[in-house]
């Protein structure tokens, strides 16, 4: 990912082998990483059996969240682009069994709908 990428939040698509090392100890036997993409310290990470995103918290980014989905739990999504106004593009995914949705922010740009496309491929098949 280049710097200014990185600065700008747009997503970047991630080394598979190299998210593959990187979560080692999340993923399960024979479980493997068909894509990864990051947006600022955050990732969208698309397994054969699962989406996981994974959320850096607080200053130094030490503190992560995993949320495992199955992609059979995703009864639907949207994508919301950013607006005139608006600096921040929105997705929000429906899971089975909650009552809202799960929501990620996007800088503007073209990394929303990257993830978007990926999403849709792994959910719809």
């Amino acid at each position: 990912m280049g710097l200014l990428s990185g600065l700008l939040g747009n997503a970047s698509a991630v080394d598979v082998t190299q998210a593959e090392q990187q979560l080692a100890h999340i993923l399960l036997p024979g479980e493997e990483i068909h894509r990864a993409y990051r947006v600022l310290r955050d990732m969208f990470i698309f397994t054969s059996k699962r989406l996981v995103l994974i959320d850096r918290q607080g200053m130094t980014g030490s503190k992560v969240a995993f949320v495992s989905i199955p992609y059979k739990s995703i009864r639907f999504f949207s994508v919301e682009s950013a607006g005139t106004f608006d600096l921040d593009a929105e997705l929000k995914i429906w899971i089975a069994g909650m009552p809202g949705p799960i929501q990620r922010q996007f800088p503007r740009g073209p990394s929303i709908y990257e993830v978007q496309v990926a999403l849709a491929h792994y959910v719809m098949h």
